[in-house]
């Protein structure tokens, strides 16, 4: 199973469009700040979305966390922002744990890593609109579950797929 892992969109689709259709997925998580982006997956994909608030996206009625069991893996999935994630993991990590979570993804700070915190893996695709990190790439990022429910995660950004591809 492949799952499309975005944050950040802010109201822009054509770059979210670009990753669906390079890695059509299985399942699409959008960490916030869609600013109504995530209403319009269901016309960009097939594939089962989970959705999450983000700081920007007022008047919604989604959740600002989601858990799921994935695989061998817990997630939760969030934005971030009500963590202080900008200052580091400590606060995200022990809403992880709380929830039986090892497996932590979240957006805000538009700044992709995948890091391993004490006994958690915690990552972020980064934003696939507007980009924090020096190299200012598009960034998102999949996870591959295999058949006995283990993950690969990756980071991609769509210009390495231009600089791949010749576009």
């Amino acid at each position: 199973m492949k799952i499309l892992v975005v944050s950040d969109t802010h109201g822009r689709s054509e770059n979210l469009r670009d990753a669906i259709h390079i890695e059509n997925p299985d399942r699409i998580y959008h960490l916030g700040d869609g600013q109504g982006v995530e209403d319009n997956l269901w016309m960009m994909s097939e594939a089962p979305t989970e959705c999450v608030c983000g700081n920007c996206d007022w008047g919604t009625n989604l959740p600002n966390e989601v858990v799921l069991e994935v695989g061998k893996h817990v997630i939760m999935l969030t934005h971030g922002h009500y963590y202080g994630v900008n200052y580091g993991y400590e606060r995200i990590a022990e809403a992880a744990r709380n929830k039986g979570c090892d497996v932590v993804l979240y957006g805000h700070t538009h700044v992709p890593t995948i890091d391993y915190y004490e006994d958690l893996i915690i990552a972020n695709p980064g934003s696939i609109a507007f980009p924090r990190q020096n190299s200012r790439e598009h960034t998102y990022m999949t996870i591959m579950v295999d058949n006995d429910g283990e993950f690969t995660m990756n980071l991609h950004s769509l210009e390495e797929y231009d600089r791949t591809h010749g576009n």
